[in-house]
């Protein structure tokens, strides 16, 4: 349940706390007083849209803050879940529970466990087709749970067959697709005839045709100084060492030394001479080099970075070709269990189906002898179960979904095409009272529910609520007295303006305090009759 509400700076709000306890807490108070932004802190709060126009005036952002009580939670901290939202006025959003960083959707998610919020404009619940589903499920109890868990098996290993068949190419068009693509892959590498080296090599000789002529011109101009120069300068000194070479054993050595300089020069001179004869622009094998090159680098683009990687990724698809190839009998297999299955789920989804049927008549009364008591004489509520021929869901082959008639002699209509939002939240209020012991959620919010009712359908309204929170925390802005008057516990909203600035205000009423809140909204004037009014009012919800 809900412990503390924390609201900061939306609209009239300036800092808002209000604790609310187990039971039916029911909020009352002036005209704009800030009602029903406390409902719109409690929606924001539970992952829904927020509009810049509702931080308050001079702020930069608003803040909402949500103490829930769960101690059977797995979220839960000594018993307690912490939920907070900022938003800022630049539109950025920051939430959290329990201190950890979350995403709108992931808050909007979790806060669906806890919270329900129905109101004139607000019961998209009521109009969804799965939630639906959930009522009637709820309302049949262990009846159909055994079935169901059973048929929730079946299903998760037919959806684990049809993954599997799906990643194994079950489909035959989908894997001639795959094997042709692999085939074309391996055909199109091994053609290429890659050898590890040979970019490098390739690029190597690029280099040098591209760069032929210089070369030459460079590798002639060294050999003829070599030859002019230092060929013929190191043989006349020799010669003239060789002279002397008798004198001084130094002058051998040098001699000795200088002649070997003459053999490497001669050496280099060779190579050179070597070098320029093998040097010669061929347009043909230059043109075999550009087209290899653009092979292998389009090969790389397609496969991998180096050639080795091409090498390897064609071994891989080689493997996986055989695999494919040789997957038929393993699918013919899964196809079998996967046959085998669906029987299997046909079989409980026919008698899941019978149940709901069987119950959904008798959900159907109790609803509407609800609205009956709730002065919808004329409305019925009609649900629908279509069982699907080919279509497999989590919960079975049903697509459940509520019909009412709001008079007699109309066509019954889905719930979402009821035009009167007072009809719609009567009309929730009716199920969550037949539901109250098969509903799970904790806290159940209804805004100005009492909206164009009055009388006996005001008393039954508030007999309702007060059922519902006996299993459920209920929170309910109302302005009928019959509904303050049968509450756990009031709040009177009231609005202040200090400083040039209105800002709303909350208070827990004392008894004496709601037997005065009664008599104002009864009549607008708290005098002796409204006091005494209120006061059987009052009194009624005691006995």
């Amino acid at each position: 349940m809900i412990g503390t509400l924390h609201i900061k700076n939306i609209g009239i709000i300036e800092d808002l706390s209000i604790d609310l306890n187990k039971g039916l807490n029911v909020l009352t108070g002036e005209t704009g007083a800030g009602k029903t932004l406390i409902i719109d802190s409690l929606q924001i709060i539970s992952g829904g849209r927020f509009s810049k126009e509702m931080i308050r005036k001079g702020e930069t952002n608003s803040f909402v803050e949500l103490c829930i009580y769960e101690p059977e939670n797995e979220n839960a901290v000594d018993g307690n879940i912490i939920i907070s939202r900022e938003i800022q006025n630049n539109g950025k959003n920051m939430c959290k529970i329990n201190g950890r960083m979350t995403t709108v959707n992931e808050l909007k998610e979790f806060m669906s466990k806890f919270i329900e919020i129905h109101g004139q404009n607000d019961n998209q619940n009521l109009l969804d087709n799965k939630v639906h589903l959930q009522y009637l499920d709820g309302y049949i109890g262990d009846k159909i749970l055994e079935s169901k868990n059973e048929y929730e098996k079946l299903y998760n290993r037919y959806k684990e067959i049809e993954q599997q068949l799906k990643e194994n190419f079950g489909d035959d068009k989908e894997r001639q697709r795959k094997l042709d693509l692999l085939k074309y892959q391996i055909k199109e590498i091994e053609e290429a005839n890659l050898k590890l080296e040979e970019e490098k090599e390739l690029e190597e000789k690029r280099k040098i045709i591209m760069n032929s002529e210089k070369i030459v011109e460079n590798l002639k101009q060294a050999d003829d100084l070599i030859r002019e120069n230092s060929i013929d300068s190191i043989s006349i000194a020799i010669r003239a060492l060789e002279k002397i070479e008798n004198i001084d054993k130094k002058y051998e050595q040098t001699s000795t030394n200088l002649k070997n300089i003459y053999y490497e020069i001669q050496e280099l001179s060779r190579d050179i001479t070597s070098y320029k004869e093998e040097i010669y622009f061929d347009e043909e094998e230059n043109n075999y080099i550009e087209e290899r090159l653009d092979l292998i680098y389009g090969l790389k683009r397609k496969y991998g970075n180096t050639i080795e990687e091409i090498l390897k990724y064609v071994e891989e698809i080689k493997s996986e070709t055989e695999r494919i190839e040789n997957l038929e009998e393993y699918n013919t297999k899964l196809k079998q269990e996967q046959k085998e299955v669906q029987e299997q789920m046909n079989i409980l989804a026919t008698k899941i189906h019978k149940v709901r049927k069987e119950h959904s008549i008798k959900l159907s009364q109790e609803i509407n002898k609800e609205l009956e008591d709730l002065e919808m004489q004329n409305a019925k509520i009609n649900i629908h179960i279509d069982y699907t021929e080919t279509e497999y869901f989590k919960t079975g082959k049903d697509i459940v979904a509520f019909y009412i008639t709001t008079n007699i002699g109309e066509d019954e209509k889905e719930l979402s095409k009821i035009a009167s939002g007072g009809e719609m939240s009567r009309t929730m209020l009716a199920i969550k009272k037949v539901l109250a012991d098969s509903d799970k959620m904790p806290v159940l919010i209804f805004d100005e529910i009492d909206t164009g009712i009055s009388g006996k359908a005001a008393s039954s309204v508030a007999k309702k609520l007060k059922a519902i929170s006996e299993k459920h925390q209920v929170l309910c802005i109302s302005h009928l007295p019959n509904i303050a008057a049968i509450a756990d516990y009031n709040y009177f909203i009231s609005k202040d303006v200090q400083k040039e600035r209105t800002k709303t205000q909350v208070k827990l009423l004392k008894e004496n305090e709601v037997i005065e809140e009664i008599a104002r909204i009864s009549s607008g004037e708290i005098n002796e009759i409204t006091i005494k009014y209120a006061t059987e009012l009052r009194n009624k919800k005691a006995s």
